[in-house]
C-alpha cells in the first residue's frame, strides 16, 4: 500500500506561484494519499483520478481545479512521486 508522496523540486517551485485554492487541494490529496492510502484516493470522486495515454502512459492526473491537473507516477520503491502541476485550458484538449 503506497502511503508515501514525494513533491519533485519542480513541483515546489510551482506551489509557491500557484493560486491558494490549488495549494491546498494539492496538500488535501497528498495528507489523504499518505493516511488512506493511494487505491482508497483514487476511488474519491472529487480527485477525478485518471491514468494518461500517449506518450504520457505510465503516468496519472489528478484534478487540482478546473484549470489545473496534478500530474503523478508510483515508483517501484512504492511511493508516489508528484512530478508536475499543469495549467490546462478547454483550447488544448
Amino acid at each position: 500500500m503506497v502511503r508515501t508522496v514525494v513533491l519533485t523540486r519542480q513541483v515546489q517551485k510551482q506551489l509557491q506561484k500557484l493560486p491558494r485554492h490549488v495549494v491546498v487541494k494539492l496538500q488535501a490529496w497528498v495528507e489523504a494519499v499518505e493516511t488512506e492510502g493511494l487505491e482508497a484516493v483514487r476511488k474519491m470522486p472529487g480527485f477525478h483520478d485518471e491514468p494518461l495515454k500517449g506518450k504520457r502512459q505510465g503516468q496519472r492526473s489528478i484534478r487540482l481545479s478546473h484549470a489545473y491537473r496534478g500530474i503523478y507516477t508510483v515508483k517501484s520503491k512504492g511511493e508516489v512521486g508528484v512530478v508536475r502541476v499543469e495549467e490546462v485550458t478547454k483550447h488544448v484538449y
